[in-house]
């Protein structure tokens, strides 16, 4: 009963956000996002510890709060992006120049990209606007609970134009179909910063250790295709991006440089979230 609660909620979520106007949805969700602050449950708690790892202990606690209304807005936006248009998901997300020319080279040239991402801003945005330029893209999703909400979520982004595989419980194992699809050319965009699995490779992380998944790194290495760490962050109207360019170590022991280049990755990400920390959009335990 509870499940079939939660499946109707969200339903029933993304059909009523999607009919509201904009800036009634934008102040629907930040008037939630405020509430939630001042409620100081458990989440908003454990955000705060995050931010002040990342931040240090002069944090103004203002920062908990716009956090908050920044994964609002991500939730809003994800809601509301079934019913745009192509011509939207182009003018909802910019990429900096070199970076996009870097992607769309690795499209070009038939290599592939891996990207790795953080939970920064939108990261379903990017997604549809890689889809909208036509560009093959296939990632992977967490399993979430009940079944019928993770079926919603998966039916939601193969109708943004990705392709997606479960990250457990699948056919065949995900980093072997994801390789298949590298070597064709396809971008493989995967989120990087949380280990799932809690079998990742161990790394530094704003003064702490934490783990990080070892998907992108093996992925890059033994395919040879580029490897990017994404940066993302909200203006006011839209989704904004960077790419920097990870070169994995060519020689040495495959786990060795698989470490190294997680390592990389981390430092990367740190970067991009000390630009930006209002958009990490991190509730779960990170370290270790």
């Amino acid at each position: 009963m509870k499940d079939r609660m939660i499946e109707l909620g969200y339903a029933a979520g993304w059909r009523l956000v999607r009919a509201l106007p904009l800036p009634v949805a934008k102040a629907v969700f930040r008037a939630a996002a405020d509430r939630a602050y001042k409620a100081n449950g458990r989440g908003t708690q454990r955000l705060r510890g995050n931010l002040r790892q990342v931040v240090g202990e002069g944090m103004p606690d203002t920062l908990v709060r716009d956090a908050l209304r920044s994964y609002a807005r991500y939730y809003m936006e994800a809601f509301r992006l079934p019913s745009q248009s192509r011509a939207d998901f182009l003018d909802g997300f910019f990429m900096e120049p070199e970076s996009y020319r870097q992607l769309k080279q690795s499209v070009e040239d038939g290599t592939g990209a891996v990207l790795a991402l953080p939970h920064l801003a939108n990261w379903d945005v990017a997604g549809a606007w890689v889809a909208a330029h036509d560009w093959p893209m296939i990632t992977v999703a967490e399993r979430l609970k009940p079944e019928a909400v993770y079926k919603q979520f998966l039916a939601y982004r193969e109708k943004l134009g990705m392709h997606i595989l479960p990250l457990t419980g699948g056919e065949r194992p995900a980093l072997e179909v994801l390789a298949e699809h590298l070597a064709k050319g396809w971008i493989v965009p995967l989120l990087g910063d949380r280990d799932l699995s809690r079998n990742g490779v161990e790394v530094e992380f704003f003064g702490g250790r934490t783990r990080m998944p070892a998907g992108p790194a093996i992925l890059a290495i033994r395919s040879g295709a580029p490897l990017f760490a994404v940066d993302l962050w909200f203006d006011e109207q839209r989704t904004v991006s960077r790419m920097r360019r990870i070169v994995p170590p060519a020689e040495g022991p495959l786990d060795e440089r698989v470490k190294k280049t997680t390592q990389m990755l981390a430092d990367a990400f740190a970067a991009g979230i000390a630009d930006h920390p209002q958009d990490w959009h991190m509730l779960q335990k990170v370290w270790l």
